[in-house]
């Protein structure tokens, strides 16, 4: 389930909650209670495990001397 980010604007507090995809636009009250709440935009890492090209330096090995 994913996980959504909140920031109360009342106590300044950041908050993440899990719910259904179909709830993301819902509202969301802060843990002390409070209604002023604004869904954060988070960003996702993704990581490879993609090696380097082999073959040289820059250009492919032909530029450098």
């Amino acid at each position: 389930m994913p996980r959504y980010e909140f920031r109360c604007r009342a106590c300044d507090d950041t908050f993440e909650i899990s719910r259904p995809m179909a709830e993301s636009a819902d509202p969301a009250s802060c843990p002390r209670g409070h209604d002023d709440t604004v869904r954060l935009l988070s960003t996702v890492a993704v990581g490879t495990t993609a090696s380097p090209p082999s073959g040289g330096g820059c250009c492919g090995g032909g530029c450098c001397g």
